[in-house]
């Protein structure tokens, strides 16, 4: 049993982004929070629990969660892992009447947006979700709408082809090789596939083969019995098995040896998993999808890959495009990470310059889009609650040699430099000589690393004069 409400009739349906779902096992508490959202002029939906709310969000769409924390099946902390798992651009706010510190810590963790403690008054939840309203709107304000705002972001012609072709093969049950260099959202792109496959509501897992040992990678992979090994005390499923009805992403799939490329291959073609100590085969019904950032082909002529195994990995291969490629999603992407990162550091979301954008755009990007999200990380936190400028960039040299560093000096003093002038520009000069090392500069300069903090937060004070 669940609760719905639409306002209006069917051509009066609310766009996405006033949808409101809420979470609660409590009757009466579901109720309640659905009447005050709906008052707030929301198309609203309730559900039971976390598990029915998992169901109804890739039906329904909500721009908002708000969700209890006990519950049972699923619980809140789950439910946010398992909803931004498969839709990362919904918002999330948990209820709790079991507050703590690390609730919200791991909250935010997680990915949710706000946090609320039981009891509240309606007028403490309608600020809640005022204010996420306004951060959105501030978000995209002066953008076009992007492609796919649910867990793509882009507005790049190219990658909107990318994703409608992705869309239309999603549909189907082959095996999906995705080729780009590291940083460019691989393993996003695999899970935009599995939520718009029919096995969107089973399970997607994923397997980073880089990060493993070969002996271990094996046991992750296709699981073992009990007393297998020294240590396997008791059985363990594998990846494959806990994947079966949903997909399976083998990430950076170029790292793995030739021994266990045989025994994939076999899981492939033959769709059963032979687990490591195990007597007979187990069957299991999956969907593979592979990542790489080298070239599977040129591995194969370099006898590092098995030629038969990537014929069957590259039945349908997609590359993604470097961010260099795509300039136009810059400022979108770079907005959204400031918004994200404003939110997790309780912070006011930061206007960015037209200069920063400009010093963005003319980056090439060689970490891609995960070295822009660490870029505006950092610029949010320098910001603090001024605008985002050039110099809270912190741009590294792209993995360019650094050219020799000048031997330390001061300032010449112009015609109208002041002595604190002359000061701040040999401190910057002397943190971009070492890399933005704070120890070493406090070092060179002669001053504690409080000092220098605090030189630092009286020149964020006032106008941003450090170069990129």
């Amino acid at each position: 049993m669940s609760d719905h409400h639409t306002a209006g009739s069917a051509t009066d349906v609310p766009a996405q982004t006033e949808k409101v779902l809420i979470v609660d096992d409590e009757p009466s508490m579901r109720t309640a929070l659905m009447e005050s959202v709906r008052r707030l002029g929301y198309d609203v939906q309730g559900a039971v629990d976390g598990a029915d709310a998992v169901e109804r969000v890739s039906l329904y769409r909500p721009w908002l969660v708000v969700t209890d924390l006990k519950m049972p099946r699923l619980g809140g902390l789950d439910l946010i892992k398992e909803i931004k798992s498969r839709s990362p651009q919904t918002l999330m706010v948990l209820m709790t009447a079991y507050g703590t510190v690390e609730t919200a810590v791991e909250a935010m963790k997680y990915g949710a947006s706000d946090y609320i403690l039981k009891p509240f008054s309606t007028d403490l939840l309608e600020r809640v979700i005022g204010n996420l309203k306004a951060r959105g709107a501030d978000a995209s304000a002066s953008s076009p709408a992007p492609i796919d705002q649910r867990s793509i972001l882009t507005q790049d012609p190219g990658m909107a082809r990318l994703l409608s072709t992705v869309e239309g093969v999603a549909a189907s049950q082959a095996t999906i090789l995705i080729n780009g260099e590291s940083g460019t959202g691989k393993e996003l792109l695999a899970r935009f596939i599995h939520n718009r496959s029919p096995r969107a509501h089973r399970p997607f897992i994923a397997v980073n083969c880089a990060a493993l040992p070969d002996g271990l990678l094996e046991s992750e992979l296709f699981g073992h019995e009990r007393g297998a090994f020294t240590g396997a005390i008791v059985k363990k499923l594998g990846k494959f098995e806990m994947a079966h009805t949903g997909t399976l992403l083998l990430d950076e799939i170029s790292e793995m040896n030739m021994g266990l490329q045989a025994k994939l291959l076999r899981v492939i073609q033959e769709r059963e998993v032979d687990r490591v100590g195990g007597r007979e085969p187990v069957s299991v019904n999956i969907r593979v999808i592979a990542t790489t950032n080298r070239s599977l082909y040129y591995e194969v002529e370099q006898g590092r890959f098995r030629e038969d195994l990537y014929y069957r990995l590259n039945v349908f291969p997609i590359t993604v495009p470097p961010l260099r490629e795509r300039s136009a999603d810059i400022p979108l992407l770079a907005r959204h990470f400031a918004a994200v990162s404003a939110a997790r550091n309780s912070l006011p979301l930061p206007a960015v310059s037209s200069e920063a954008y400009a010093t963005l755009q003319e980056r090439r990007w060689k970490g891609n889009v995960r070295e822009l999200e660490n870029v505006m990380e950092r610029a949010v936190l320098l910001a603090g609650k001024e605008s985002i400028q050039s110099c809270h960039l912190l741009l590294e040299s792209g993995g360019q040699p650094a050219p020799p560093a000048p031997a330390p000096s001061l300032p010449q003093p112009s015609g109208n430099g002041s002595l604190w002038e002359m000061e701040r520009d040999l401190i910057f000069q002397t943190l971009a000589r070492v890399r933005e090392n704070r120890t070493h500069a406090a070092k060179e300069l002669g001053i504690s690393i409080r000092t220098l903090r605090n030189k630092l937060r009286e020149y964020r004070g006032s106008s941003c004069q450090i170069s990129a």
